[in-house]
């Protein structure tokens, strides 16, 4: 009988043991995996608003003639 319930303990121990370091993978993975995703949006973010301003700072049609033709203008006239 002593050495069912030392077995049993054994058991319930190691099944402890066993189901917390899953546990503290488990949690670790989920927690790197939640930084990544943070990570993507806010640069993904970032790189969506560099976009849109520099789109905003680019000027009317008029204005890309007009440095097109400054462009020309001093490779013309070196």
């Amino acid at each position: 009988m002593g050495r069912f319930l030392i077995g049993a303990v054994a058991v319930v121990v190691g099944l402890f043991v066993v189901g917390a370091i899953a546990v503290w993978v488990f949690h670790a993975l989920l927690s790197v995996l939640g930084y990544l995703i943070v990570g993507v949006l806010v640069v993904g973010g970032g790189l969506w608003l560099y976009a849109k301003a520099k789109r905003g700072l680019g000027g009317s049609r008029n204005q890309r003639r007009l440095e097109a033709g400054l462009a020309t203008w001093k490779q013309r006239n070196r």
